[in-house]
């Protein structure tokens, strides 16, 4: 459980912080390039302005919407490359300037342009070109098209550098996290430990007293056989030595499974086992018990408490059928995982209740569950016992049918 719980807290801590890196290197990503396509768009404005040609600095002006203006030096016209188009107002080509661009001949300018009325829009980019179509007074409409491949790589750079640096960070932090977790959360493995110590020591404790009140009570009835406070006392201490026996069983199967116990085994047999010891108990409370079991299942880990786990699906479906209901134990492969399924019908259950069935001492119904001797604790040992072999467990109701599903890793195969 302690190497699940820091397995979690690495992988929570890890997620938040790529969850975070991501944001950081969208954000980055997007500002690089709103900021290209806005000076790119300044550009070409301030050259729309000016008849396609760049004032001297000393004449440039500030944009009068205040926004960031375009700064122009001397030699912003010789190394910035453009081509401008004038159309006519039936978008056909008038006149092609390509003066300030090499790349280019006037048939690929031409379809760059077509391209561009193409696409429909007034601002936007062809490959790495970023243009702009501005409408004239006289009803035609000009063109202005920016190379702008190295802004574009720069950005591109920019965000290569970034997602290396988020990456390194990240492994960074990883490490860091494998190596101080354990520190982290050594209080709660130390806080774990001592409630288990201390579930067991108290049960220990009370085993003395409850045998000794057991005795005394048995003494009594032979004396007074007939008396019905005697008889509900001996009920009482069978039952909290029963309780008890159940926590220092649950406190056992929350620990860590130890390598030694562990061996491959047949799950079929085990469930064949166990059906045949629960069918004549299903009988006798009115109720059928059928074992759909594909032979030949065979998983790796404690095989007690794999029976364990087995006994109190097949107990929890006895006690809990309805009356003259069938119980269905099933076992198959799915894929590289044992499918243990358990389910019987059971009415008037409350399917927002089933995501507390598994906490411990949780009773949908109590006076049911007293009923049939139950304590909340069953389904609770059942998921640690789930938990401590890489397995899952879950519970779903539909039609009146309550089913638990089990699944385990298969046994490799040797």
């Amino acid at each position: 459980m302690i190497r699940t719980l820091r397995r979690k807290f690495i992988a929570i801590a890890m997620l938040s912080l790529l969850g975070t890196l991501t944001v950081l290197c969208g954000a980055i990503a997007a500002g690089n390039a709103y900021i290209t396509a806005d000076r790119a768009d300044r550009a070409i404005d301030l050259l729309y302005q000016n008849s396609g040609e760049f004032p001297s600095p000393p004449e440039a002006r500030p944009d009068p919407s205040g926004a960031p203006e375009f700064q122009v030096t001397p030699e912003t016209p010789f190394e910035t490359r453009y081509f401008i188009v004038e159309l006519t107002d039936r978008r056909e080509v008038q006149t092609v300037d390509t003066d300030h661009i090499a790349a280019l001949d006037r048939q690929t300018v031409v379809e760059c342009v077509n391209d561009i009325l193409a696409d429909g829009g007034s601002r936007g980019y062809v490959e790495y070109y970023r243009f702009g179509v501005f409408e004239d007074q006289g009803g035609g409409s000009t063109v202005i098209v920016l190379d702008c491949f190295l802004q574009l790589q720069s950005a591109y750079n920019m965000l290569r550098v970034t997602l290396l640096v988020a990456l390194a960070c990240a492994g960074i932090v990883f490490l860091l996290l494998a190596f101080f977790s354990r520190r982290a959360i050594r209080p709660f493995a130390e806080n774990l430990e001592r409630q288990r110590q201390f579930v067991t020591d108290a049960s220990h404790e009370l085993k003395t007293p409850l045998a000794i009140l057991s005795a005394d009570l048995g003494m009594l009835e032979e004396a007074l056989p007939e008396d019905r406070w005697l008889r509900s006392a001996q009920g009482q201490v069978t039952r909290l030595d029963k309780l008890i026996r159940n926590l220092v069983e649950l406190a056992r199967t929350e620990e860590a499974v130890k390598h030694e116990t562990v061996t491959a085994f047949s799950l079929s047999d085990a469930a064949e086992a166990g059906a045949e010891a629960f069918i004549p108990l299903a009988e006798a409370a009115g109720k059928a018990l059928i074992p759909e079991i594909t032979p030949g299942v065979e998983v790796e880990g404690v095989q007690d408490d794999l029976f364990r786990l087995l006994s109190i699906l097949l107990d929890n479906g006895v006690k809990y059928c309805d009356p003259g209901g069938t119980i269905v134990l099933s076992l198959s492969r799915r894929g590289r995982s044992a499918c243990l399924l358990v389910s019987n019908p059971c009415e008037d259950l409350d399917p927002r209740q089933l995501p507390r069935y598994f906490d411990r001492f949780y009773r949908a119904d109590s006076s049911r569950a007293r009923s049939t001797g139950g304590y909340g604790i069953g389904l609770s040992t059942a998921k640690a016992i789930v938990a401590r072999h890489r397995g899952r467990i879950t519970v779903r109701y539909e039609g009146g049918v309550i089913t638990f599903l089990v699944t385990l890793p298969l046994a490799a195969k040797r």
